[in-house]
């Protein structure tokens, strides 16, 4: 099965969002799926055994008790191959950020702008009367 087949389902991204966490048993898995998806425990069970055939888990076993862990390397293939396109986002994050820091600054200078006059008050060269606020 293709690595994006395997991701393709919303229930094994949520089993490997659980098992990134660290390891998990498949009761604790099956609890916290059948919570948020309500499907029934063998179907849990056969999400868990296609992240277990396609690589993407793996599992020990420690009595009556099965330990389900992430496994990384299929994770790194799909990561190189999202490596192509990562640019796409990159740029934009990369603005995103700049507009982040320009409104930091504005807001910082404003800041210190306001201990000088208060902020919504008028002032005008020449006038006698004080100062009113603004509408």
């Amino acid at each position: 099965m293709h690595a994006f087949d395997v991701l393709g389902d919303p229930v094994r991204r949520r089993i490997l969002e659980l098992l990134a966490d660290g390891e998990q048993t498949s009761g604790a898995v099956t609890d916290v799926i059948r919570a948020q998806f309500g499907i029934s425990q063998p179907a849990v069970s056969q999400h868990l055994r296609v992240l277990r055939d396609s690589g993407f888990a793996s599992v020990r076993a420690e009595g009556t008790h099965r330990f389900y862990t992430v496994e990384p390397a299929p994770l790194r293939e799909v990561d190189a191959w999202l490596d192509r396109f990562r640019w796409f986002w990159e740029q934009r994050l990369d603005a995103l950020g700049t507009e982040l820091a320009r409104g930091r600054r504005a807001r910082r200078t404003r800041a210190s702008g306001a201990l000088a006059k208060p902020a919504g008050f008028r002032t005008d060269p020449g006038r006698t009367d004080p100062p009113t606020e603004r509408t």
